[in-house]
């Protein structure tokens, strides 16, 4: 009988590490690749709605938003990431993601094709992103993990939403 309480305690403990280590990602669908970013950035997500654009911006900057009386920013990742023009269908989403550059908080939307899930992934099998030389940039993907048998791209939120153009104000 002691063996297996042993037993069932690992069992506990194994099962607490895991939770301790696990870390959920709101993954979406870009082409034929899975994304995801870390959840606790997502502010929410929107269906497509057309939005105001602003002249004199790169073709992945697809203008802004009005969400609650804040001007948002909208940006497409499949011309971010050059992966081609895809028309914006029902399943179209802008997923909303927050994060903090030079202690100021930034909103801005990523026009993704799908919304897939909210996953669970265990941080100790996230792997860094592979080497691929100047050729490929991967300086928006934290790292890859397997789901389902399935590679997803984990994004850095904060590069992410750096803009190309926007001088950093406050460092001066």
């Amino acid at each position: 009988m002691s063996e297996a309480n042993n037993l069932a305690e690992v069992e506990v403990e194994g099962e607490q590490k895991q939770v301790a280590n696990a870390v959920q990602f709101l993954s979406f669908i870009l082409g034929k690749e899975q994304y995801a970013v870390d959840i606790l950035r997502v502010q929410e997500i929107r269906s497509w709605e057309p939005i105001s654009r602003i002249p004199n911006v790169p073709s992945y900057e697809k203008g802004v938003v009005n969400l609650r009386g804040a001007i948002v920013p909208v940006i497409d990742l499949r011309d971010k990431f050059n992966l081609g023009h895809a028309e914006y269908t029902p399943m179209t989403v802008v997923v909303i993601l927050q994060t903090e550059i030079n202690g100021k908080n930034r909103i801005m939307g990523v026009v993704v094709d799908a919304v897939s899930n909210v996953i669970d992934i265990d941080k100790t099998t996230i792997q860094s992103p592979p080497e691929f030389g100047t050729k490929v940039s991967t300086e928006y993907i934290n790292g890859l993990a397997a789901v389902d048998e399935q590679m997803v791209m984990l994004l850095d939120v904060d590069k992410l939403l750096k803009l190309d153009d926007v001088d950093d104000e406050d460092e001066n």
